[in-house]
């Protein structure tokens, strides 16, 4: 199964991004989506999960926090700024699952602690910080994770 992870679209939309997406079988967004035309817009290629972010309110597309199984692999998402400044270590501390999937620090990055993978598929909104927009694809359930810049 090939997962689409993206994160911190803040309202925008990429061409790029749904290029990127078009092969995946379900999408998880880990928030700040920024307004209901991303979702939209991601649900024309697969299935939308989503959880809310620091600059989304929460309502009835958006969660707290979600934990899947998915190809018989647990799989934890939310924004991350629930933890303040959120670091692998501390979200593998605080969720037990298989993968972990959060945003909010705009920085992409794939990690293992002990068992846990941990991705952060980075931001896929307006480039910020310095930082290249990009997006995450997920393999399960060997659970194989990379980077895609946009």
């Amino acid at each position: 199964m090939l997962v689409g992870l993206i994160s911190d679209t803040h309202g925008m939309m990429r061409p790029e991004a749904l290029r990127a997406l078009k092969d995946v079988e379900l999408i998880l967004h880990a928030g700040d989506v920024g307004r209901p035309g991303v979702l939209d817009a991601l649900r024309g290629i697969a299935p939308v999960y989503a959880v809310y972010g620091n600059v989304d309110a929460a309502d009835g597309d958006l969660r707290s926090a979600l934990d899947l199984t998915l190809d018989r692999v647990r799989v934890h998402v939310s924004h991350g700024h629930e933890l303040g400044s959120p670091t692998p270590a501390a979200l593998a501390a605080r969720y037990d699952a298989d993968v972990i999937v959060y945003g909010h620090t705009h920085r992409a990055l794939v990690t293992q602690i002990g068992p846990t993978l941990i991705v952060n598929p980075g931001a896929a909104g307006a480039a910020r910080f310095d930082l290249k927009p990009s997006i995450g694809l997920l393999t399960l359930p060997d659970r194989n994770a990379r980077i895609v810049l946009l």
